[in-house]
């Protein structure tokens, strides 16, 4: 049994989807090797090399590869998973933009977003916005798995000392390239790895009083998250989405200001380890998860708990 799990990266960091994902990988058993595809990812595949459990590391370091552009990767892939049992990469919206078309050129079925390895064909999967588990067992003889991390404690990202191998093959499908991105930048943490994060959602009423989350993000060293009703509101932009359509987060801390509690929503955030909701809906459907519930007016509770932490 061997596993090749698919890197998530920036071309100078390591993300921590990587290391969940080993952890899946290791519990299928067997050897694992990590595929980097890249430009200029040397860092990154120190990093690789680190993890322990990993026994070999493979660079594809190319232009064609520095967007990550999934016509290009999934070729890659598919080629490089010729040998391996199992290919596996974290359910992010990069991995989630190859890894389809790496099953189709395997012609394997993908099993998608797994939480739990019952054994080595057997996966549950979270459907219907996470109402109900479903356990998915694949005939196929390589499996294409992409993994929710926040459902996998990562492994540690040092101890290992695995090889580094370069991959000399190029796909350049020329089916599309890349054309411009627009970061957001944030001192705060990053919202799929943070340990406390605090959303707001349509009883925010605008984009303006979101700065009402700032004070007490600072003092908890959070990130800031929003709900699909605040994003489709225009309140602020979709990289702060949590959600089924959005981001799946599972931090130690989850506070939700303003938020309703739809499925969507919940099917983002209700795995983190304390839920605190404040709305001043008291049948709000939130108040069904959460450990901790204030029924308030959020613009009067907001400063009075910046006041007191």
């Amino acid at each position: 049994m061997s596993t090749l799990v698919i890197a998530e990266h920036d071309n100078s960091s390591l993300k921590a989807a990587t290391l969940n994902t080993v952890a899946a990988a290791q519990q299928l058993g067997g050897d694992i090797d990590i595929l980097i595809a890249g430009a200029g990812c040397g860092d990154v595949a120190t990093a690789a090399a680190a993890v322990p459990g990993v026994g070999k590391v493979l660079v594809a370091d190319n232009a064609v590869y520095e967007h990550q552009l999934a016509e290009n990767v999934s070729q890659l892939v598919a080629e490089v998973a010729a040998g391996y049992d199992n290919v596996l990469a974290p359910a992010t919206p990069n991995c989630k933009n190859f890894m389809p078309r790496v099953a189709a050129l395997l012609d394997v079925g993908q099993i998608s977003d797994i939480i739990a390895v019952d054994s080595p064909d057997t996966f549950q999967r979270p459907i219907y916005a996470g109402n109900v588990i479903a356990t998915v067992q694949s005939a196929d003889a390589k499996k294409v798995i992409t993994v929710r991390t926040t459902a996998f404690d990562g492994v540690p990202a040092e101890g290992g000392s695995a090889s580094v191998e370069s991959v000399d093959s190029i796909h350049d499908a020329g089916l599309s390239s890349f054309v411009s991105e627009e970061v957001a930048k944030s001192d705060r943490p990053e919202l799929t790895s943070a340990s406390v994060v605090i959303s707001g959602g349509r009883g925010m009423q605008n984009g303006e009083n979101f700065k009402l989350l700032d004070g007490i993000a600072d003092k908890l060293n959070a990130a800031i998250g929003a709900s699909r009703a605040a994003v489709d509101a225009g309140f602020v932009s979709n990289d702060m989405q949590v959600g089924q359509t959005g981001k799946i987060v599972a931090p130690d801390l989850y506070v939700a200001v303003g938020i309703s509690g739809a499925i969507q929503h919940l099917a983002g955030m209700k795995d983190s380890k304390v839920i605190v909701a404040i709305n001043k809906d008291e049948d709000a459907p939130i108040f069904q998860v959460a450990d901790y519930g204030l029924v308030a007016d959020l613009f009067e509770a907001l400063p009075e708990l910046e006041s007191k932490i």
